[in-house]
């Protein structure tokens, strides 16, 4: 399962959504504005800026379409 960290008017956040849309892959939201309780984790997993994308082989921060489309 892949899970993003958002948060509100974050245009990679809105990219990297549509991007997973698009093509098809499942993914769970969680917006750090409105669930500030995630933000330490996003903190110790060691990112400062969202969107964030967990899966259960890597972590990595920023609207990155080459590491998106290996979810697909």
């Amino acid at each position: 399962m892949v899970t993003i960290y958002s948060k509100n008017n974050c245009v990679q956040c809105k990219m990297t959504k549509r991007f997973l849309d698009t093509n098809h892959v499942e993914y769970r939201e969680i917006n750090l504005d409105e669930q500030p309780e995630f933000v330490d984790h996003v903190k110790n997993l060691g990112f400062n800026a969202a969107p964030v994308i967990q899966t259960a082989d890597e972590v990595f921060s920023g609207f990155q379409p080459a590491k998106l489309k290996k979810l697909s």
